[in-house]
């Protein structure tokens, strides 16, 4: 089963997949940021984007569960909303 979640920040494409196969994986511009290949805990995923005034804010974004899954994005400390596109 593959989830995907997708968002804007600014100019920038954020999107996190989660598959049974290949793991989850965070793209920042279509550009892998980070990927995790655990399946029973939850993952913690990390990257960098910059923002309109040229700086450089942290992201961090994480996935739980098992039969229902959920993704969580953080910009700079603060939570971003996502939609689950799959």
């Amino acid at each position: 089963m593959k989830s995907e979640w997708n968002t804007k920040y600014e100019e920038t494409e954020i999107k996190i997949t989660n598959s049974w196969i290949s793991g989850e994986k965070l793209y920042i511009n279509n550009e892998l940021q980070d990927e995790q290949l655990n399946f029973i805990t939850p993952s913690n995923m990390t990257g960098n984007l910059v923002n309109k005034q040229g700086e450089k804010l942290s992201i961090k974004a994480n996935i739980s569960g098992f039969f229902t899954v959920s993704c969580r994005l953080f910009i700079d400390n603060k939570k971003v909303e996502l939609k689950q596109t799959r």
